[in-house]
């Protein structure tokens, strides 16, 4: 299963495993890409992992997590992430891009924003968004969508997880807003669903969009995976093309971290939903992830860790799986290929 070919629209992925989306600090103050960026998500795509997601890249410079994320606020941003998505996609990886919005979240010098004016802790008191600042970032996102389009990008990942911006929105512990854009789960989805609005203006329709959700708060007052499943059907309707599931980050708790944590909150968003998913948490082998596939229903498995330890994890993969003879190993490396 993890070696089979899965087609979304006319994306062709060549496997099942996908590079998660994880910040690496590497940018510049203004958010620029440099040759880190090249080489480590080139080297992914050389490896053979079949979709590389470039890390939570900021919509707005107060968006960022920190001082030194990748940012596409600016049309000058677009030229250093076009050399990116050409490097993957020469690689034979699916190129895709995580937009994002840190909110209260946000580490940055700058006035930090969020739906409510409830501060993260140890990080300073947001302001509470205006209905004038609400389309201020709904815009931001479009803006990115284009400039992402403009980079040669095949995949969008819209970032609504871990306690950022949009998590914050869908939250009831970080949303008490008391008009349109919060209370009922309805209200509180209703900044995602603008977002969404607005950059399927420019996102064009033969590419892929998707959502990265925390299934779970890990919070009794929290929303929980059966929240997020209600989400995801106000706006399946949307074109939404998969479902990125992880969980946590609204508010600090305590998670029982382990191999798989959060693959029966993916089957369930699957099965509930109808939606291609991609599951992952703490996997690190092969025969972990085929038997995620074959089992839970799932469509792909991210990778994180694992692929930070191991740019060629996709090889031992194949080998892991006794299908090396499929795996189609780089021209250049395929003098170290095993044949037993």
């Amino acid at each position: 299963m993890l070696f089979r070919e899965l087609q979304l629209k006319d994306f062709k992925f060549k496997n099942r495993i996908v590079m998660a989306p994880m910040c690496m600090y590497q940018a510049d103050s203004l958010g620029f890409v440099n040759d880190f960026h090249l080489i480590h998500y080139g080297a992914r795509a050389l490896g053979g992992v079949g979709c590389v997601i470039l890390e939570a890249t900021a919509v707005e410079a107060r968006g960022r997590i920190s001082e030194r994320d990748l940012c596409i606020y600016s049309d000058e941003h677009i030229p250093g992430l076009r050399r990116v998505a050409e490097n993957v996609k020469k690689y034979g990886a699916i190129a895709g891009i995580q937009l994002a919005h840190a909110g209260r979240k946000s580490q940055t010098n700058s006035d930090i924003i969020a739906p409510s004016a409830i501060a993260f802790p140890n990080i300073k008191t947001p302001t509470e968004m205006t209905n004038d600042l609400i389309e201020t970032v709904v815009q931001a996102f479009k803006c990115a969508a284009y400039r992402a389009n403009e980079a040669g990008f095949d995949l969008i990942e819209i970032h609504a997880a871990h306690g950022y911006l949009i998590n914050q929105f869908l939250s009831p512990l970080t949303n008490k807003r008391i008009d349109h854009f919060g209370g009922s789960l309805e209200n509180r989805t209703r900044f995602l669903s603008h977002i969404i609005d607005r950059v399927q203006e420019v996102w064009p329709k033969e590419k892929l969009l998707g959502i990265r959700f925390s299934a779970t708060e890990y919070h009794e007052d929290g929303n929980d995976v059966n929240d997020i499943i209600e989400v995801i059907k106000l706006i399946k309707h949307k074109g939404i093309d998969f479902i990125n599931v992880s969980s946590g980050g609204v508010v600090p708790t305590k998670i029982d971290a382990y191999t798989g944590y959060q693959l029966d909150f993916a089957s369930k968003i699957r099965k509930e939903t109808n939606i291609p998913v991609i599951g992952g948490g703490l996997i690190t082998t092969a025969s972990q992830a085929n038997d995620a596939l074959k089992n839970l229903g799932l469509d792909f498995i991210f990778f994180g860790r694992e692929l930070l330890r191991n740019p060629h994890f996709p090889y031992y993969a194949a080998k892991e799986l006794g299908v090396l003879e499929e795996f189609n190993m780089h021209p250049s490396y395929k003098r170290a290929k095993e044949t037993g």
